[in-house]
């Protein structure tokens, strides 16, 4: 997407910024835009606002706001715009999660990743503009699938361990994945998404209780220090409602959800081969150490054996519909 220069954003410009918020927000709204005017990650060489973009039909909805297609109208550039309202963000309490989801997401870049391409605000709204995902939500299609196959499942459960090794390596620990949180393109690739729990590991360790209950690993429900081991968790979980359509935890009742996380109560359905279930018992390990590398999630034998067999599956069917196309012609 071409950046077009503009004068730096200038802090003195905030009385203006806010003049058109309604009274009631606008102590809220001044302390948002304060926050972001000195965060790090602001003052980039390039200053974009709404005129850059013609804003197009809405994708989805969530509790701050709205994401809209878009295109910069220079390029022509498409775009999923998410716009948050201030007063909302600073109403939740998530003016931090906001923060750290520009400044983490906009250094991200991995192909399983999804892209946080510029960010901007005006007096009442803040805007990320974001790579495309065209088929939206990976959990749409795992609750219009129920549960997917393994080939299927080895390959996402692949590129997920692929984005959380990068971050990993990037001082990043996700912390809050699931399905909702995954993305997928029109060539069946992840995107992970929704960087608003993530942290950096630098502190080495960490307290923060956070992501989805289903989701937490032991160490976050016995309020523990954990690191970044908790995604490796995460990714058995997710991996098991790949394959099963649920979690391996779930339960109606939150408090009999942690008991059977801190027991590792799992039940492995019949239908699960002995290679899926050899990965997921060595994800869903305590203690934290005890789990298997994501490098070595990436390396696991049902992994590859998998992928090769979807692989060899995809070449074959690419193989029959040239074969129908040069008969057509003839």
């Amino acid at each position: 997407m071409q950046k077009i220069k503009k004068k730096p954003p200038n802090r003195h410009h905030l009385p203006k910024l806010i003049e058109n918020v309604p009274t009631e927000y606008k102590d809220s709204v001044k302390g948002i835009s304060l926050k972001m005017m000195s965060h790090e990650a602001y003052g980039q060489p390039y200053e974009w606002s709404t005129r850059d973009f013609e804003m197009g039909a809405p994708l989805g909805r969530g509790k701050f706001g709205r994401v809209y297609l878009a295109r910069e109208v220079t390029t022509k550039y498409i775009v999923a715009m998410k716009v948050m309202f201030k007063a909302e963000v600073e109403k939740g309490n998530v003016q931090r999660q906001v923060l750290r989801e520009i400044e983490i997401q906009s250094r991200l870049k991995h192909p399983n990743i999804l892209r946080l391409l510029t960010w901007f605000h005006d007096d009442v709204r803040i805007y990320l503009a974001l790579e495309i995902a065209s088929e939206g939500e990976l959990f749409k299609h795992l609750r219009n699938k129920q549960r997917f196959d393994e080939f299927r499942s080895a390959k996402y459960t692949y590129q997920v361990a692929d984005a959380l090794n990068y971050c990993h390596l990037n001082n990043v620990i996700h912390r809050d994945l699931k399905p909702e949180n995954i993305l997928l393109t029109s060539s069946d690739d992840i995107k992970l998404a929704d960087f608003g729990w993530s942290a950096h590991t630098l502190s080495n360790k960490r307290k923060t209780m956070c992501g989805t209950i289903d989701y937490l690993p032991p160490e976050m429900v016995d309020g523990r220090t954990y690191n970044d081991s908790v995604d490796q968790w995460c990714l058995g979980v997710l991996c098991y409602e790949f394959l099963v359509g649920c979690a391996p935890f779930e339960s109606k009742d939150t408090q009999k959800t942690y008991e059977k996380i801190r027991r590792l109560e799992v039940h492995y359905p019949s239908f699960l081969s002995a290679g899926a279930k050899d990965l997921i018992s060595k994800l869903l390990r305590k203690p934290s150490d005890g789990r298997i590398t994501l490098v070595d999630v990436m390396k696991h034998p049902w992994i590859k054996q998998n992928m090769q067999k979807r692989n060899a599956l995809l070449e074959e069917r690419a193989l029959k519909a040239r074969a129908a196309a040069a008969s057509n012609v003839n």
